[in-house]
């Protein structure tokens, strides 16, 4: 793999094709997912952190700047999958398709195609979510005023989100996921710089209002764009005189024209239309539902249903996709990868790949997602102040997220492999048990029923897309599962050391203090990082899962 704006060693090099059959294709998903997981976590981190003064500088309107800030951004989230329309994930599926069949520039003009495309649809949707406000207003915010303004200052970013998008699509079709990495980080900083300064100046300086603030906070994702915008265009402009010298080495393009091009690009995006927004519309139907069906069996005040929505449906999950944006890092990864060695009819590899991409999301998943749950105090301090109840949402929120981590990369492998009318009918099949046990599960759990019924809804998807991979292409579920019980096992292993620790130390000095939490969450995290790595560098696992390359840890750190 090739690395576009990326360092002195790697401009010295040829741009290679999307993967080389003859190597390993793990090293090529390791390298990718380390690129895209580097980026995704850093970012995402960076997104969770400046709620510290940003809550703090909006003091007592923190609890409603919050709910609206959510409610906005569910809506956004929406659009932009539909104003992006799947294309980035198809133009990088093509892309990888055509170079391994040595077709660089029909892959090239497939591209360009999809840029005029994309242009086309950040305009008509930045349009209909700008002058549609009060109408989205109504259907996904019970009526909300305060939501109208917070809509249309998130429609701006939509005119050119789909640009960004598409470039970073072209990029990874080449597996080339350096600069989509670098650029997700830059656009946090300058997103999370230009929402801060401008919460600073309209609350503290001039004492103004929380919605305001809000707004000015959700235009923050048109700067962070623009400025993503300009790293990619860099990057592919550093590396235009090869990305030309392969075009011209290629085969040339046949019977091709842009409505072919259109054809083309369409019918492989609709699937990630569906799929890359399954997550959002679960989030969607839970903000559309959730008040109302509360009502049915709680006796609360909005203001009381806003802040149990909150806790769940922005806090919560906010936090969690920190680690779900590792699953997204895998799938970005394997979908040009299985979409090469698919266009080579190679089987045998395909399912090699596919076991290799299961592993290392549980490798990488479970113990992360219990590594939160065990943390899930100091972590929440910390970000929110202590709130015992959205604490137990902290930590049943970061078990849901394996599944919906597993349902993001098996959605992505089956497209990869032109599965997609299963994979969105398994989607569907998913979101009508959520549908069908949202009710009930209130009913019983109350706030944390959307919680439950998001599991059920995504365990029968995950569970139909196991299942049809492994009946098209048998991968090796003895070997996965010998690995899975050994990192279920380690995981377990950090878990209780852990929450042993925790409980200690907040036993002795209380839950409320933020320093103290800041300080208890690093060590935790240090020891459950220590816990693991030790145990599956000593028994090899790591080697198994990761390859040989993590033997120089073994020999750094002295374990034998």
């Amino acid at each position: 793999m090739q690395v576009l704006g990326g360092n002195k060693s790697h401009d010295e090099e040829e741009v290679m094709p999307v993967m080389d059959l003859e190597s390993s294709s793990q090293d090529t998903m390791l390298k990718g997912s380390a690129w895209m997981t580097a980026g995704s976590i850093f970012s995402r981190i960076l997104g969770a952190i400046y709620i510290i003064p940003w809550m703090a500088w909006m003091g007592s309107d923190y609890p409603a700047a919050n709910a609206l800030f959510a409610k906005g951004y569910n809506i956004y989230s929406l659009f932009l999958i539909v104003s992006t329309a799947g294309i980035p994930g198809a133009i990088s599926k093509q892309i990888s398709h055509y170079n391994a069949l040595d077709e660089y520039s029909t892959g090239n003009k497939l591209f360009k195609h999809g840029l005029k495309i994309m242009t086309f649809m950040g305009v008509i949707f930045g349009a209909v979510m700008f002058f549609g406000a009060p109408v989205l207003a109504t259907l996904f915010t019970d009526g909300d005023p305060r939501s109208i303004p917070v809509i249309k200052s998130l429609a701006v970013a939509v005119l050119i989100i789909p640009i960004l998008s598409i470039l970073r699509g072209y990029l990874q079709g080449y597996s080339d996921m350096a600069p989509s990495a670098i650029s997700q980080f830059i656009e946090q900083i300058a997103r999370v710089i230009y929402m801060l300064v401008a919460t600073y100046l309209i609350m503290v300086v001039n004492k103004g209002s929380y919605i305001n603030a809000v707004v000015q906070s959700t235009f923050a994702a048109f700067i962070g764009a623009a400025v993503a915008i300009a790293i990619l265009v860099l990057a592919i402009l550093k590396k235009l005189p090869k990305l030309r010298r392969l075009s011209r080495s290629s085969k040339p393009v046949e019977n091709l024209n842009e409505r072919n091009f259109t054809r083309e690009i369409f019918e492989q995006a609709v699937p990630f239309i569906i799929l890359d927004a399954g997550i959002t519309f679960f989030n969607l139907f839970d903000q559309s539902t959730f008040n109302q069906f509360m009502r049915m069996f709680v006796n609360a005040t909005g203001a009381q249903l806003d802040n149990y929505y909150s806790l769940f449906g922005f806090q919560a999950n906010k936090l969690i996709m920190i680690i779900v944006s590792l699953s997204s890092a895998m799938a970005v990864t394997a979908v040009p990868i299985l979409s090469g060695l698919y266009s080579k009819g190679d089987k045998a590899k395909i399912e090699d790949q596919i076991s290799n991409t299961l592993e290392l999301f549980f490798f990488i998943m479970i113990p992360a997602s219990l590594g939160m749950y065990a943390v899930a105090q100091p972590l929440w301090t910390t970000f929110y102040r202590y709130d015992a109840l959205g604490v137990l949402m902290l930590q049943f929120s970061s078990v849901i997220s394996i599944l919906l981590g597993l349902f993001t990369v098996l959605s992505a492998v089956l497209q990869a492999l032109y599965r997609n009318k299963l994979a969105i009918k398994y989607f569907i099949y998913g979101f009508i048990v959520k549908v069908v046990a949202q009710l009930p599960m209130i009913g019983i759990f109350h706030e944390f029923g959307p919680l439950v019924a998001t599991s059920i809804g995504m365990a029968v998807v995950s569970w139909l897309m196991l299942r049809e991979l492994h009946l098209s292409y048998p991968f090796q579920t003895g070997r996965l599962s010998r690995r899975i019980s050994g990192i279920i096992l380690f995981s377990l292993i950090m878990f209780i050391s852990v929450m042993f620790v925790n409980w200690v130390v907040f036993h002795f000095v209380g839950n409320s203090d933020r320093i103290i939490s800041v300080v208890v969450l690093v060590l935790e995290a240090g020891l459950g990082g220590v816990i693991y790595g030790y145990l599956v560098l000593k028994t090899s696992l790591a080697d198994k899962i990761l390859g040989s390359k993590v033997e120089r840890i073994r020999r750094i750190f002295n374990i034998k």
